[in-house]
């Protein structure tokens, strides 16, 4: 079968591999149908993903159908259409105790620490499938994995109905996130560099958009809160500037919420974070988001509603990385197809 590995930064290619098979009771083979481009698929492509191991196949946003079942498998069955919950935990250490299997502290990620689904067949246990309803298109269920990063961000920033929510970045993460917030009954401001990404958030619910390119982004926010500042705020830009902006934005007892992997230092005063009792909290993956996105996926509720701008066949998957590289305010979302 045919596989997209990263052998070593900038090195992208379609490999012949093994077909998997299944080996354990509780497995279950997929045929992919569709896997979509992320962020850290490129970081991973340029070799700077901090938490990747090299040769790699990438890909963990995945939809496809089921092939085969293994003789334990219960809630699955061949014809059914899925998608991937990347993440394996042991289920043991501290953190999986806790409730928060998405920092196991062995924690492995489909696409990034073991091979993932830009490949024509894979297998996985069947608790790492969620079964969507199969009238759905692929283009909107491959998103699923996308949206549970939205839905984890608000999770832990504790957004709810009436709160005020500053999002930093209106790229396929930044709108995930306003997606899930809007949900919940919150206002939303979002603010990025591209005007267009910004009247994508417009149609996407955003009540306030900011050019912080033009405008004073902490002005911009103490007018809309009436000087309050925004109870909660979520860095989708993941840079030290606008980490440290989010803590200066962020209302007395509010929430910051970090997504980023930069390893550069921000420079951040202590006073905010005291005075204002702020709580700082990082957002990994996902906790059990995915049965809620399932459901508002399989309800209408939730459509990309042009969050998908480009599609590549497999045959094309080096030019899909080249473009987005090369035209990032043209595309959203890119995803590979394996008809």
């Amino acid at each position: 079968m045919k596989a997209v590995q990263v052998s070593k930064p900038h090195e992208l290619t379609i490999q012949e591999v093994e077909k998997p098979q299944i080996v354990h009771a509780t497995d279950v083979l997929v045929r992919v149908k569709r896997v979509g481009i992320c962020g850290s698929d490129l970081h991973l492509y340029h070799g700077t993903n901090p938490l990747a191991t090299l040769p790699r196949v990438v890909g963990h946003e995945v939809a496809g159908e089921v092939v085969e079942v293994g003789s334990e498998v219960t809630n699955l069955q061949v014809g059914d259409h899925v998608v991937v919950e990347p993440i394996r935990y042991c289920g043991e250490c501290y953190a999986c105790r806790k409730g928060q299997p998405n920092v196991c502290q062995s924690l492995t990620v489909f696409g990034v620490h073991e091979d993932g689904g830009m490949r024509e067949w894979f297998v996985l246990p069947e608790k790492q499938l969620h079964k969507v309803n199969s009238d759905l298109p692929w283009e909107e269920i491959v998103l699923a994995e996308p949206y549970t990063i939205g839905a984890q961000a608000v999770y832990r920033g504790q957004v709810g109905e009436g709160d005020t929510v500053l999002i930093q970045g209106a790229g396929p993460i930044g709108i995930c996130v306003l997606k899930m917030a809007k949900f919940l009954g919150a206002t939303v401001m979002v603010t990025d560099l591209s005007d267009e990404r910004l009247s994508f958030a417009k149609e996407n619910g955003a009540d306030t958009i900011v050019n912080a390119g033009r405008e004073d982004v902490l002005t911009a926010v103490q007018e809309w809160t009436n000087g309050e500042g925004a109870n909660k705020v979520i860095d989708a830009v993941c840079l030290p500037s606008t980490f440290a902006l989010s803590v200066e934005a962020v209302s007395a007892a509010g929430n910051v919420v970090v997504l980023g992997f930069v390893e550069q230092p921000a420079a951040i005063s202590q006073l905010p974070i005291t005075k204002k009792e702020v709580t700082i909290t990082g957002s990994r993956l996902q906790t059990y988001q995915f049965p809620k996105i399932v459901e508002l996926l399989n309800e209408g509720n939730l459509r990309h509603n042009g969050l998908v701008t480009h599609t590549f066949p497999l045959a094309q998957v080096q030019e899909a990385f080249t473009f987005i590289e090369e035209h990032p305010d043209l595309v959203r979302k890119a995803i590979i197809t394996f008809d």
